[in-house]
């Protein structure tokens, strides 16, 4: 049978008029039987998101205390009550059980640690799912709520950051029967471990859900629906009226991704990448758009096909003589960083320096010992670090059949003044990365765009 499996996101879901263009996007397309839905996003009336106020409630207000935001533990159980209970009356749905339910469920004080945040931020795909499969139940689809903990949707006991054990994928094959139902809404985010205990994945875990049902379902395509049009060539905050990409692979998407498009979770589509099920990025505001389609191949039309820009990074540039032949060398550099807990980017090096980037805010409160602890274990003769970096990569498959594309973006930037402190390509040579002052990366982006993609 073809299908599609449909995740929505929380902007997607987040009252009842999106959810409203949800019920029509499914109607729209028969293949479209499975729904993935996240909690409810931010919206106009509620700053913070619900899982946010979830986490609140489980931390006993520690989680907003800590960013400095003035939430209670209490104020977040009210204002997730209150947010139920409008969409239940904005879309016409019964409401007493669902809130009785709700409320018991917020009330739990049995669990601890780390079974409490994940029993806890799981309730605003659980309840969410439950109240939008009642209001398209009530509207006329045949369609059935399928829980994680009914189904039996697998993770390991890593309650906060739980991955999918192997068994969910026969569950899954053998729970979706589209003899008994036309449609299926399952809520995104969460499982259960083989002890029966709510476990969810990392944040954003929703893309997750929905990668893993498409892949065990062998569905036609996976659709990702969020409030953009898909990936775009250039950050839109930038470049204003920025296109969107029609075609990426996934190898493409995933050097943009890494360098700050962060429209999608990774690892949501290692498995729909292993079985070449096309991801297909929607608006959910915008359903006419086509969107971005992701493949495992594409031909490849053009060189270029984005431009992302990754802020707020620092570079620490080591040198030492002979520092290339010196056996294990960089191994042990790169185990002094993973004991910090820093993670690193690139490595440009040669015979007697090495670079690395990093995320400048994990510097913080590091670098004095972290240099220091290089300089015993190392014996460096110099480290320099540069800070307030920008990375700004090139990507396409066609990159490796025209190296000349480097050149012309470097030209550009000279023709502007604009010098970089590093550059490095990529082993796969389908992209590139230039390193920039960051008070003049949007002047370098921008340029870069006007010259590689326009």
């Amino acid at each position: 049978m073809k299908i599609k499996v449909c995740k929505f996101g929380g902007s997607s879901v987040k009252d009842a008029s999106q959810i409203k263009k949800v019920f029509n996007i499914i109607k729209s397309d028969e293949k479209r039987r499975v729904i993935v839905v996240s909690a409810p996003g931010r919206d106009e009336k509620y700053d913070e998101k619900i899982t946010d106020h979830l986490l609140n409630i489980s931390s006993n207000g520690n989680h907003f205390s800590e960013q400095k935001i003035d939430i209670s533990s209490k104020q977040s159980f009210e204002t997730i009550i209150q947010k139920f209970e409008q969409l239940c009356e904005d879309l016409g749905i019964e409401k007493k059980d669902l809130i009785d339910s709700l409320i018991k469920d917020l009330n739990n004080k049995t669990l601890k640690n780390e079974k409490r945040d994940a029993f806890f931020l799981s309730r605003g795909e659980h309840y969410n799912a439950k109240l939008i499969c009642a209001y398209m139940k009530k509207n006329g689809l045949n369609i059935k709520l399928m829980l994680p903990e009914e189904f039996g949707f697998i993770l390991s006991s890593d309650y906060c950051d739980g991955k999918v054990i192997e068994k969910t994928y026969l569950n899954i094959s053998e729970y979706f029967n589209f003899q008994k139902a036309d449609y299926y809404m399952v809520p995104g985010f969460y499982g259960i471990t083989e002890d029966k205990e709510i476990a969810v994945m990392s944040r954003g875990g929703s893309d997750l859900t929905g990668g893993e049902l498409a892949y065990a379902l062998d569905a036609d395509s996976y659709e990702n629906w969020t409030d953009t049009n898909g990936v775009y060539e250039v950050d839109p905050r930038v470049i204003e009226n920025a296109n969107v990409i029609p075609r990426l692979t996934f190898k493409e998407l995933r050097l943009l991704s890494s360098k700050g498009f962060n429209v999608f979770h990774f690892n949501a589509m290692l498995n729909c990448k292993k079985s070449k099920i096309p991801i297909n990025i929607r608006n959910t505001n915008n359903p006419e758009h086509e969107g971005t389609l992701i493949l495992n191949e594409r031909v490849p039309m053009e060189d270029l096909v984005g431009i992302a820009k990754l802020d707020n990074m620092a570079a620490i540039h080591l040198q030492k003589d002979m520092l290339a032949d010196e056996i294990g060398f960089t191994a042990e550099l790169l185990k002094i960083f993973s004991e910090f807990g820093i993670n690193t980017y690139h490595y440009p090096t040669d015979k007697d320096d090495i670079s690395i980037l990093v995320e400048q805010e994990d510097l913080k409160g590091n670098i004095n010992n972290l240099r220091r602890e290089i300089e015993r274990r190392l014996k460096t003769d110099n480290i320099y670090v540069t800070y307030n970096l920008s990375i700004i990569t090139l990507v396409g498959i066609g990159l490796k059949e025209n190296a000349f594309a480097i050149v012309d973006a470097i030209t550009a930037l000279k023709q502007q003044n604009i010098s970089f402190e590093m550059f490095d390509m990529s082993p796969s040579k389908i992209s590139f990365h230039l390193g920039v002052s960051q008070n003049v990366s949007d002047i370098a982006l921008k340029t870069l765009y006007k010259k590689m993609l326009l």
